[in-house]
């Protein structure tokens, strides 16, 4: 038997980022013993690179801002692919979510008779998105993790979660290891909220972290829970392309916020050429009133740089693939042109947008208040994930609930941005509210000593295939996935491709089979990558096998043999799930009709 610690609490939550330190907070609050385990060190979640902002329609910059029009933004955003419940509630709940959260300490940018800023983000009808400069993440997170700490709550750092465990039906627990030492661990509970975040690090070119794998998703996956929406991948039209070590890094679209305008190699505003019905009565082809609009006056259209994420970086997209793209495979975004209209502008740009000044500066050398940036779409959020409950965040495994970007329902087929953090607040508040909930009304759970043996000797195995010669390199096999996946199933994709992708996928798993790597557990990254690759070969089959079956075009799945949205696809949700015999399973559900006073506000909305 291996040797193991063992720990027990009521509640595990997995993921220190937004959603789970929200719900930790929540599951504590409610008299629970809680524990959250991180696989990096806590304040180093993901969410702190979301800059721009937290989504919630406060009403204090423009007071027609409402629920109802964050609900219909959100819907309009999401191609009506949404779970309208979901969308419902982020958008009642967001505004009460962010006042908490400013009641414990966050320090938000204010209006001049001192309420919380707010600015315009693509998507949204008024300035909706509060905001700390362009480091909101970074301030959530502080605040949240600061508060949890207060609050009791245990944090295990640098633990990755192996397998989750069941108690017959329901959830048991999950097997981890000490990433310091490479010790096991048994973490025994009675719920667990899975809060792990993305998987943009199966792509070549991502802003994703190193952790963002996907491995939350597939760990729910592997226990039986379904997943939905899994084709629906955002690559954000503004990452870094260069120099080629930062390639992918993302310039918060604050920058457009701010009134940022992206140009091609010919110094035309390209963003002109395609604006989409859905928006036609949003937007101006004036670029003076796009600018007074970036500057708060609300009776001016919006800029179309402000346009949804996905229609922006398939436009970056096709400029660079026509050769009107930058030296480096990109297009110029520019904020240094507000020289023109705004006398200070350089101590403008440095003080709502400190951490792009810096990181172009040190990174790339340019001074963004004076000279355009290089930017290009980069692989940044999953819209798909694990299915929920709509009002309790509960899986399709009794007890097991989960939260922010791993979860799936609000976004549909394309995520608003700033929708994210108010997602993480809202969303993560509900998981550990009824995770807290589900634990004080159900008993002790039990683990099997045998299943933990196996998942053991199969996390050992690496090793032993390296001791034997005949070991296949990790890290090889992840630089092949992430090539594959960016070429074949990427901003454009074709059938040809995905079924190509698929092979190549097939081929991976059976190479993943023979892993190896050499030294001993502790610290040792080739192992972890060896053991981290069955997640990723999971959530890259899961994605491909999605965009396979929806063929058409719609959010953040491009076919390029399929270019229009269908009615037919415009009525159902991708649904994967692991049969009995272990194989990923593909179904189509169709959506519950919305309810007929939300179908009213959206008519209202798009007047």
């Amino acid at each position: 038997m291996p040797n193991y610690q063992i720990f027990d609490y009521d509640v595990l939550v997995i993921g220190t980022g937004g959603a789970g330190l929200r719900a930790a907070v929540e599951a504590s609050a409610q008299g629970v013993k809680v524990c959250a385990v991180s696989r990096s060190l806590l304040g180093k979640a993901h969410t702190v690179m979301a800059e721009g902002g937290v989504a919630a329609s406060l009403a204090n910059v423009d007071k027609r801002d409402g629920w109802q029009t964050h609900f219909a933004d959100t819907m309009r955003g999401g191609q009506y692919l949404n779970n309208w419940r979901m969308a419902e509630l982020h958008a009642k709940e967001s505004p009460d979510r962010v006042r908490e959260l400013e009641a414990w300490g966050a320090l938000f940018d204010r209006t001049e008779d001192g309420r919380i800023l707010q600015r315009n983000f693509g998507g949204h009808k008024y300035p909706r998105l509060a905001h700390v400069g362009d480091r909101t993440g970074l301030e959530m997170i502080r605040t949240l993790q600061d508060h949890g700490v207060h609050q009791g709550i245990d944090f295990h750092q640098e633990i990755t979660v192996i397998s989750l465990l069941k108690d017959g039906d329901r959830i048991a627990g999950a097997m981890a290891y000490d990433r310091e030492k490479g010790r096991f661990r048994i973490y025994r509970t009675r719920a667990v909220v899975i809060a792990s975040g993305g998987m943009g690090k199966i792509y070549k070119i991502t802003s994703n972290s190193w952790d963002c794998t996907g491995g939350g998703i597939s760990l729910a996956y592997h226990a039986g829970a379904k997943l939905i929406d899994m084709e629906f991948i955002q690559f954000h039209p503004t990452g870094m392309v260069w120099p080629p070590s930062v390639r992918g890094l993302l310039i918060t679209e604050g920058v457009r916020g701010e009134g940022g305008i992206l140009k091609n190699s010919d110094g035309k505003r390209f963003m002109f050429d395609d604006i989409p019905k859905l928006y036609r009565h949003q937007t101006t082809d004036d670029p003076e009133e796009g600018w007074r609009y970036t500057q708060g006056d609300q009776k001016a259209r919006r800029p179309p740089e402000l346009l949804t994420r996905d229609h922006v970086a398939r436009c970056i997209y096709r400029e660079v693939k026509e050769g009107r793209g930058s030296p480096h495979g990109g297009v110029y975004l520019d904020i240094a042109w507000i020289k023109e209209k705004l006398p200070n502008a350089e101590a403008h740009i440095k003080k709502k947008l400190p951490s792009m000044y810096h990181q172009f500066k040190e990174l790339a050398g340019i001074d963004i208040t004076k000279e355009p940036m290089e930017v290009g779409p980069t692989t940044h959020y999953i819209m798909g994930g694990v299915q929920v409950d709509a009002d309790t965040q509960m899986t399709s495994v009794p007890g097991l609930y989960a939260a922010g970007e791993c979860a799936s329902g609000l976004h549909g087929a394309n995520r608003l941005g700033g929708n994210s953090l108010s997602d993480l607040l809202v969303f993560g508040q509900r998981a550990g509210l009824h995770a807290a909930a589900y634990a004080r009304e159900n008993g002790e759970t039990k683990i099997s000593d045998t299943e933990v043996q196996a998942l053991a000797q199969w996390a050992e195995k690496p090793f032993e295939r390296f001791d034997q010669g005949k070991a296949e390199n990790p890290f090889q096999i992840q630089s092949d996935l992430q090539e594959k996946m960016q070429d074949l199933v990427g901003i454009v994709r074709s059938e040809k491709g995905l079924n190509e992708a698929l092979s190549v996928i097939e081929e991976l798993k059976v190479r993943s089979e023979n892993v190896g790597c050499n030294g001993n557990r502790e610290f040792n990254p080739g192992w972890h990558t060896a053991i981290e690759l069955k997640h990723m070969l999971t959530i890259a089959e899961a994605i491909t096998r999605a965009a396979v079956v929806r063929k058409e075009s719609r959010g953040g799945h491009y076919r390029s043999d399929y270019t229009e949205k269908s009615e037919k696809y415009g009525e159902v949700n991708s649904m994967v799930w692991k049969d009995i015999d272990g194989r990923m399973k593909m179904d189509q559900l169709t959506k519950a009709p919305i309810r007929k006073d939300l179908q009213e506000i959206i008519n209202e909305q798009n007047i």
